[in-house]
């Protein structure tokens, strides 16, 4: 897995507690927020409202398959994948219908 350099602001309160949890856990910060966001992560993965707003992003071309695919699974991105599919020939049809 690749990395990312990312800069972002954060309180400096945050930023204390996490520099304290990294000495305690002998960890760096980097290592304390990553592990903070990755179970975040894991926790809104498994809301129903979260994965619905994901498919959201998908079906408005918001977001890629790879990225849908990591949120959902491979098999029910799939499914996600031929709906769309269909919406859009669908969508095709009735703009060729509107036009004539």
């Amino acid at each position: 897995m690749g990395t990312t350099r990312v800069n972002f602001r954060l309180p400096d309160e945050l930023i204390e507690k996490a520099d304290v949890a990294a000495e305690v856990s002998k960890k760096n910060r980097t290592e304390i927020v990553r592990e903070a966001l990755q179970q975040y992560l894991e926790t809104v993965e498994d809301d129903e409202s979260f994965k619905e707003a994901v498919v959201e992003l998908y079906l408005d071309d918001r977001i890629g398959f790879e990225v849908l695919k990591e949120f959902l699974g491979r098999q029910d991105a799939e499914s996600v994948r031929a709906s769309k599919a269909l919406l859009d020939e669908g969508e095709d049809l009735a703009n060729d219908l509107a036009d004539r």
